[in-house]
């Protein structure tokens, strides 16, 4: 198992995701390398996997869906998110009270 890590930016923070579309249900999957794996019941096709995971994200970090941006693979599996407003800490903590599969390193 890899460590995810949560690098803190100018107004927020950065982390990298690896998606896996057309499971069967939306949740936080663990760690895959250095990023979060995340797997989403929308099917990779115009777009519909990124808005998903937007949503998703925002719902359990506890922002707004505007404060979530993919700033990098938008048309791979690989991902890296920057959420505006939060700290490290703050999604560290809501991520960890949500799956037991994490292992954060800074």
């Amino acid at each position: 198992m890899g460590q995810f890590k949560i690098a803190e930016v100018e107004g927020g923070v950065t982390f990298a995701v690896r998606v896996v579309p057309r499971a069967s249900k939306n949740e936080i999957a663990g760690v895959h390398g250095d990023a979060l794996k995340v797997h989403l019941t929308a099917p990779p096709v115009e777009g519909k996997a990124n808005e998903a995971l937007i949503a998703f994200l925002s719902q359990r970090l506890g922002v707004r869906k505007s404060q979530v941006e993919i700033v990098a693979g938008a048309a791979s599996r690989r991902k890296m998110i920057r959420v505006m407003g939060v700290s490290s800490q703050q999604v560290e903590q809501k991520l960890k009270a949500q799956s037991s599969k994490l292992k954060f390193g800074f």
